[in-house]
């Protein structure tokens, strides 16, 4: 089982955040993304490129994994489950088709977690990390 620690924002360096996972949000509806390889949904994300901010690196997976065309993308916070990573939010204002050429094969639009998770383990927390940001927020 992973653990999921968080970590507050001036405690780790930058250049330690190896991969951004976005948990967004499209039409007041929660956005999962499909992997072609897997039967399981997840939130977009992936790894962190060289010299990318990390906030770029939220963007593209965005982008890229589920053709959001407009979005308010804010860091919620940093996290470590085996590397560091980023945990963002995003409420996608303009969406559009799906990049061709991507590891994604489909999107779903919920109004809780879908079943079966891609890290079942992990990716519950980071919703429920984020849903009381949000709450915080209001």
């Amino acid at each position: 089982m992973q653990t999921v620690t968080y970590c507050d924002l001036a405690e780790v360096d930058d250049s330690r955040l190896m991969y951004a996972v976005v948990i967004a949000r499209y039409q007041g509806r929660w956005v999962f993304v499909r992997n072609r390889e897997r039967d399981s949904w997840e939130s977009p994300g992936g790894h962190r490129e060289p010299g990318e901010e990390i906030l770029r690196t939220a963007r593209r997976e965005l982008w890229e994994e589920t053709g959001a065309l407009e979005a308010d993308v804010s860091l919620v916070s940093y996290y470590k489950v085996e590397d560091f990573g980023g945990l963002f939010f995003a409420e996608i204002k303009t969406l559009g088709s799906l990049p061709e050429g991507f590891e994604i094969a489909e999107l779903r639009f919920c109004d809780a977690l879908p079943a079966p998770l891609t890290y079942p383990d992990m990716h519950p927390e980071l919703f429920e990390k984020v849903r009381r940001w949000l709450g915080e927020r209001r």
